[in-house]
């Protein structure tokens, strides 16, 4: 068993006992966080799932990174499809206990990429024009999507600025970072997504935010206040395939 996958102890539930389908490794991964009224984002998530929160807030994220070396189980890395950029926006639910993620947007920079995980994972991807450049110890990432009705933007740069930490269980950090499943809606269908990687490396993060429109459903006032701002180098990711759950 890769040792990755032996390493469970900081996980809220048990390793999925299936075989995993999927790795891939997330680079220069940068952590944004708000907190956020729970009415404003309680009718855009399924009412089958319940908000997640923390300190008496639920929690906007926006994740950007680089995909390396995706590749199916016991197969290559697909040439074309192995490496893109990806940003994420989400929050946080749980369903009948289990924490996970739920994903309002997923950009990537990969058309083919985008296709295959709508149709395989049922999760909001979309297609955007996207840019990352590494000057020394600073990333700047830009994030551009539109369709014929809509456009969203996302522009910054970020450095990692202190020494390398694990969240502590009970701290924001931990709870904002440390989550192992992905919920979505399929028609009637509640579907989860199992995944795994060993504990996040943390660093905290300065970020200039040159430009934001993201998650453009909500008031532009919930980016008044500075983002919650960690960064984590390098992860490997491990997936399963979906789960359809019982409402």
């Amino acid at each position: 068993m890769n040792d990755d996958l032996k390493m469970v102890d900081h996980r809220p539930f048990s390793l999925n006992r299936l075989p995993w389908v999927m790795t891939q490794t997330w680079e220069d991964v940068l952590f944004l966080h708000w907190p956020v009224d729970e009415q404003l984002l309680r009718k855009h998530i399924p009412e089958t799932l319940e908000l997640d929160v923390y300190g008496g807030k639920a929690w906007l994220g926006i994740v950007p990174f680089e995909v390396k070396g995706m590749r199916p189980r016991l197969l290559p890395t697909f040439p074309f499809i192995g490496s893109f950029l990806e940003l994420n926006v989400r929050t946080y639910v749980k369903y009948k206990g289990k924490p996970g993620v739920y994903f309002f947007s997923l950009d990537a920079s990969n058309f083919v990429v985008v296709t295959m995980a709508k149709i395989g994972y049922a999760l909001p991807y979309r297609h955007a024009e996207m840019k990352i450049e590494r000057k020394h110890q600073e990333i700047v990432l830009s994030n551009n999507w539109k369709d014929e009705k809509q456009s969203e933007h996302f522009q910054c740069t970020y450095t990692p600025v202190s020494p390398i930490y694990y969240s502590e269980k009970g701290t924001l950090d931990h709870w904002l970072t440390e989550r192992y499943c992905l919920w979505t809606v399929r028609g009637n269908m509640l579907m989860r997504t199992d995944i795994h990687h060993t504990k996040w490396e943390l660093q905290n993060a300065e970020v200039a935010l040159h430009h934001n429109t993201m998650a453009s459903f909500l008031p532009t006032s919930i980016y008044d206040k500075v983002p919650v701002a960690h960064y984590c180098q390098s992860k490997q990711a491990y997936f399963w395939p979906p789960i359809i759950e019982n409402n």
